[in-house]
C-alpha cells in the first residue's frame, strides 16, 4: 500500500470527522492526560489494516499502536489484535477513522479469503474490480491482497478495457482494438469483454492480451476456451457470487473477478477498549 497516500487519505477523513475540535474530550481530558486500549476482534476472520492506527495517531500527535498479529493472519473472536497507548484526546478522537478503516479492510480480506477456499482451485486467481467505495480504492484493494487475491486494474489509467459501450460506439471489436493499438504504447494491455461466440472469435483474431467471459456460465467458458490460444489470458466475471463461486472450479480460466469483494462489504467487528476500566470506550 501507497503509505504516503493512504496518509493523505487519512487526513482528510480526520479532518471530516474532527472538524475545528472534538468537543467531546476537550471538554472531559486535560491535554496531557494519558490512557492505554486494546483493540479486540468480535468475530472470526481475517485482520487487515494494521498500519492505520500508527498513521492516525502520527497525524493526531503523541499516542502509539503496537500489533500483538500479522498483518492477514487468521484470528477469531476475542483475539487481541493491538494495543495503543498515549494521550486520551488523540486515542479517542481517532477511534472512529481507526475502526472504520480496519474493520472495513478486515472483512474485505476476510471475503477474499472465503472466496479462494469455496472456490478451491489454485490455478484460477481471484481478482477485484474497480466496483469500490469513493476515496477507498487504496484501501479497498490493498484488503484484496491481504486476503490472497490479486488486484484488477485501479482506475481507467492503467489498463484498457474494452466494454460493449465501448465496442459499440467504436464501430465493433476489431475497429476498437485497432484504434487502442494506434494510441497506445507497447506497454499497454487490452482486455475486451466478450459476450458471444462470434465476439469471441474477433477477440481471438484481434490477439488481445486478456479476454473477459462476461456472464456466462462454466459450462460455456470450458467450451470456448477451447478456442483461445495459450497466450491470451482468460478471465470470468458477471455475477459471481459467493454462493456460486464453487461451480467454476476447473472452468479453466486463469481470473475470476469479483464485484462482491469490495461493493457489498460487511464489516469485520472490532471494539476499542480502555485497559484500565475494561468498559467499552
Amino acid at each position: 500500500m501507497n503509505e504516503l497516500l493512504a496518509k493523505e487519505k487519512i487526513k482528510e477523513f480526520l479532518l471530516e470527522d474532527l472538524g475545528t475540535e472534538d468537543l467531546t474530550v476537550s471538554s472531559i481530558f486535560s491535554e496531557n492526560a494519558q490512557g492505554s486500549g486494546e483493540f479486540i476482534a468480535k468475530s472470526d476472520g481475517v485482520i487487515c489494516g494494521l498500519k492505520i492506527p500508527a498513521m492516525v495517531y502520527e497525524l493526531l500527535k503523541d499516542a502509539a499502536f503496537t500489533p500483538l498479529v500479522a498483518e492477514g493472519q487468521h484470528v477469531h473472536k476475542g483475539d487481541v489484535i493491538g494495543r495503543a497507548k498515549g494521550k486520551i484526546q488523540t486515542l479517542l478522537t481517532g477511534e472512529r477513522v481507526v475502526l472504520n478503516l480496519i474493520q472495513r479492510m478486515s472483512g474485505i480480506a476476510t471475503k477474499t479469503s472465503q472466496a479462494i477456499v469455496r472456490l478451491d482451485d489454485p490455478t484460477i486467481q481471484i481478482c477485484d474490480t474497480r466496483k469500490t467505495a469513493p476515496y477507498l480504492r487504496l484501501f479497498d484493494k490493498y484488503a484484496v491482497k491481504v486476503g490472497g487475491g490479486k488486484n484488477h486494474r485501479f482506475g481507467l489509467y492503467d489498463g484498457v478495457m474494452l466494454k460493449d459501450n465501448h465496442l459499440s460506439y467504436a464501430g465493433g471489436l476489431k475497429e476498437a482494438v485497432e484504434k487502442v493499438r494506434h494510441t497506445q504504447g507497447h506497454m499497454v494491455k487490452i482486455e475486451v469483454e466478450i459476450e458471444t461466440k462470434e465476439q469471441l472469435l474477433e477477440a481471438v483474431e484481434a490477439n488481445v492480451d486478456v479476454i473477459m467471459f462476461d456472464n456466462r456460465t462454466p459450462a460455456e467458458i470450458k467450451e470456448w476456451r477451447k478456442i483461445v490460444p495459450k497466450r491470451i489470458l482468460m478471465e470470468a466475471s458477471g455475477k459471481i457470487t459467493m454462493e456460486v463461486i464453487h461451480q467454476f472450479k476447473g472452468c479453466g480460466v486463469d481470473f475470476i473477478s469479483m464485484g462482491e469483494l469490495t461493493h457489498s462489504v460487511e464489516a469485520f467487528d472490532i471494539s476499542f477498549l480502555d485497559m484500565a476500566s475494561k468498559k467499552k470506550v
